[in-house]
């Protein structure tokens, strides 16, 4: 039962789409302050890099190892993230160039694969890796099992993030005010809400998820270095937080959907069951995606259709109201 390829996918879908989660829930975060961060995919290598690069390099404990790894990836993440929001808030440069000119300066053949070749990482195991937290014999339970109690900490954690995050959005002064910010940054402002701050805390929360998803590729999913090893993940997350319509809990269904989606191919090819060329359109999902992101970002009407804040995308100057 636990071996069907049903139960198989699902389980398979929430580890793979662990990373989405963390990266659409900064994406989402910097997205209600009003700031499209097109750069999450440069951030998550970056993450990816710096995480694998502590555990290999702190001689410590196994927990401890990990946990310093996970959070210098978040430093690293909000790092780039601090960089973008500079561009976009304090000059005012267009979101869309700044998001993706910081993806290619940090992406596979920029600075990740710089670190990553200059720091001898490549072609090494982690030193330590995230496993299941729970014993092989719970694992075992039917369904439940591998579905529940099969993941890692950080499958665990991304669950506890995904509440904190909708109640921060909800039921939280901080949380209505970043809506508002979002919304209506003039209005905002008028009520006494600093609009600057706000974006910029948010836009490096952003970042640090999405370093934390990056890190969640080389400890968790497959730990070791290798250039590009997020395969575009992070344009993925900024599309689910669009088909999301801006809500957390959505962003979990649309990120295990796609890491099911990426964990189909091999387990049908493990069951000798062949559909045809299926890399063609696996390869080409996150440049699809991106340009519907693109298309869906410059659309005015799109974004109120579905509900996205009023303010995406548009730099703010006090003096211009």
């Amino acid at each position: 039962m636990n071996n069907s390829l049903l139960v198989v996918l699902i389980a398979s879908g929430i580890a793979y789409g662990t990373p989405l989660l963390f990266g659409a829930l900064g994406e989402l975060l910097a997205e209600r302050s009003g700031v499209l961060n097109l750069g999450v995919e440069g951030m998550m290598l970056v993450g990816a890099v710096m995480g694998f690069w502590t555990v290999q390099r702190l001689h410590a404990g196994t927990g401890l190892a990990l946990a310093a790894a996970v959070g210098v990836a978040a430093i690293a993440g909000a790092a780039m993230a601090a960089i973008h929001a500079f561009l976009v808030i304090t000059l005012r440069a267009s979101q869309i160039v700044s998001g993706l000119a910081l993806t290619i300066f940090a992406g596979a053949a920029g600075l990740s694969s710089y670190l990553g070749n200059d720091l001898n990482l490549a072609d090494s195991p982690a030193r330590a890796q995230f496993h299941a937290v729970f014993s092989s014999s719970v694992q075992r339970w039917p369904i439940v099992g591998p579905i529940l109690f099969g993941q890692n900490v950080l499958v665990y954690a991304s669950w506890v993030c995904v509440v904190l995050v909708s109640l921060y959005l909800s039921r939280t002064r901080p949380g209505l005010n970043l809506r508002a910010v979002g919304e209506s940054p003039a209005a905002a402002d008028a009520m006494g809400i600093d609009v600057v701050r706000y974006r910029y805390a948010h836009t490096l929360v952003g970042g640090a998820f999405a370093g934390v998803a990056g890190a969640t590729f080389t400890l968790a999913i497959t730990p070791q270095w290798v250039d590009g090893i997020t395969g575009g993940a992070g344009w993925i997350a900024i599309a689910l937080v669009i088909f999301a319509f801006w809500r957390p809990a959505l962003c979990l269904v649309g990120a295990y959907f796609f890491g099911a989606l990426q964990a189909l191919s091999p387990q049908l090819q493990a069951r000798g069951i062949h559909l045809g060329p299926t890399e063609l359109w696996t390869n080409s999902l996150p440049y699809v995606m991106t340009v519907v992101v693109l298309v869906f970002v410059s659309s005015s009407g799109a974004r109120r259709r579905l509900g996205a804040p009023a303010s995406l995308g548009l730099p703010y100057v006090r003096e211009e109201r």
